[in-house]
């Protein structure tokens, strides 16, 4: 993909939104880290929905960057209608590739998990398990994003590192497949 789409005479910055779901947002962080960069990176991009935007809901976009697992309904909504939006999809981290941290809960049922948080541990109010419309429903297991809808491109890292999302979002920008290389993935 060109790093800008010409219309007419017009050229069109590519249009990116990111998410998180079930996570740290610690991805979110790491891509802040590109730092000054950033404003490199905004000559070729716009973002719309993003924590740095304050848009809620995403509209069609070239590239969507999504960050965190899948752990309720509404995790599961939000990836759908972000997908559908998304030209290409870039799942961000451990959490979005293979359930991160989030997923350790998945050796567990998740009746067990309900009576264990709510039943058993102190200071909670008098130990009933919300049932509550406006909550999400809890997935049974903790899923990464690839099992629910196509996931274009991958970057690994628990949180990848800023000089990862950069190559990466460059290598994408220029129509190439992202190659990271030894030194660019982490897991802190």
């Amino acid at each position: 993909m060109d790093t800008a789409v010409k219309t007419g005479t017009v050229i069109r910055k590519v249009r990116v939104a990111t998410t998180s779901l079930a996570g740290c947002f610690g991805c979110h962080m790491s891509f802040l880290d590109i730092d000054e960069r950033l404003f490199d990176l905004l000559q070729l991009i716009e973002l719309d929905r993003s924590p740095l935007t304050d848009i809620k809901e995403v509209g069609q976009c070239d590239i969507g960057i999504i960050e965190g697992g899948l752990c309720n309904a509404e995790n599961v909504h939000v990836l759908r209608e972000f997908r559908r939006q998304c030209r290409l999809l870039v799942a961000i981290g451990a959490c979005a590739i293979n359930g991160g941290l989030p997923a350790q809960r998945n050796h567990l049922s998740l009746p067990l998990i309900l009576q264990e948080v709510y039943h058993t541990s102190v200071g909670l109010a008098d130990g009933r398990i919300p049932n509550d419309p406006e909550l999400p429903l809890p997935l049974s297991k903790v899923r990464p994003l690839h099992e629910v809808v196509k996931v274009d491109y991958f970057i690994p890292g628990c949180p990848p590192s800023a000089e990862a999302i950069w190559k990466a979002l460059n290598d994408i920008l220029a129509g190439r497949e992202p190659e990271l290389g030894h030194g660019l993935i982490q897991y802190d």
